[in-house]
């Protein structure tokens, strides 16, 4: 217990002895007492000092980032904290964290992009949506928008949890085949039933983004087109999402979006929650004209 500790304790019970230093003098005592009575006061005081400065040598408590000194042994404690880890030599640094080093290399590469892939991606594209995979036969995935610097530095954003088709990915995709394709795809048009949230590409408000039945974990499809972005494969780009044309012909299928997560795999498309799709509604910018690199981590890796 430290000297005023004790002092707050007689004071609810007695008044204090005279032998007592000042900071522990209960109020009202006369000043002549305390003038009566110097070197015990003093040698109080000294005795709180060389306790807390034993305590500190002893190791009973450390002073450190995140410690303080209480009120009353801040007095009788050294005027600066000990020094954590001495300096070794004129030119001895901290060096930052190796995350911290890392986020100022440029990365001139997509992680988990092949170099054919990689190889693929137009000088004016500036934004890539990354929809990797867990698996060839998966049906969840995970995406991420990068965007390319000034520098051709490529800087990632978050990274989303998504649904893809229920039996995973296809180099070759058919109609009705439920699976995703894999490829790299322009995107140059959004749309959805509910009005538009702050798109930059074209966006189609329209009713007939209505999706009805249920899904194939039985959950419910309302809702789902309420937010798409149109992927550029087998349709006409420029065109509003709910364009039916299909220029490789109608076998290959078509109609495959990024679209709201309904809780479970797609027939084909891309599934986001709504407030991700939102948010990448609103990242993507026509002047950087826009892909997506979609496929199982192993097909994009390699």
């Amino acid at each position: 217990m430290s000297g005023s500790h004790r002092a707050a304790s007689h004071r609810r019970s007695a008044p204090a002895p005279a032998s007592r230093g000042e900071d522990e003098q209960p109020q009202g005592r006369a000043e002549g007492r305390r003038r009566r009575k110097p070197k015990p006061r003093r040698a109080a005081k000294l005795t709180v000092g060389t306790a807390t400065l034993l305590a500190l040598t002893a190791g009973w408590f450390t002073v450190g980032p995140g410690r303080t000194f209480q009120g009353d042994t801040a007095s009788a404690a050294p005027d600066r904290e000990p020094e954590v880890s001495p300096m070794k030599g004129a030119d001895a640094h901290t060096e930052a964290p190796a995350a911290d080093r890392s986020s100022r290399e440029r990365i001139t590469a997509i992680p988990g992009l092949g170099a054919d892939w990689m190889a693929k991606i137009p000088a004016e594209t500036r934004q890539v949506l990354v929809a990797s995979g867990q698996g060839k036969d998966s049906s969840d995935n995970t995406v991420t928008l990068w965007t390319r610097g000034e520098d051709g530095g490529w800087q990632a954003g978050q990274s989303w949890p998504a649904h893809n088709a229920l039996k995973g990915w296809t180099t070759n995709h058919r109609s009705g085949d439920l699976r995703s394709p894999i490829g790299l795809f322009s995107l140059t048009d959004a749309g959805g039933r509910k009005a538009d949230p702050g798109s930059k590409l074209p966006y189609d408000e329209n009713a007939k983004f209505v999706m009805p039945g249920r899904g194939f974990n039985n959950e419910p499809l309302a809702g789902s087109f309420d937010y798409v972005v149109a992927i550029n494969y087998n349709r006409v780009a420029g065109a509003s999402p709910l364009d039916g044309r299909f220029p490789e012909g109608a076998a290959k299928g078509g109609g495959i979006w990024l679209h709201l997560d309904h809780g479970g795999p797609t027939h084909g498309c891309i599934s986001l929650t709504e407030d991700h799709m939102v948010d990448l509604i609103k990242a993507l910018d026509p002047a950087m004209h826009p892909m997506i690199a979609m496929g199982d981590a192993d097909s994009l890796a390699a």
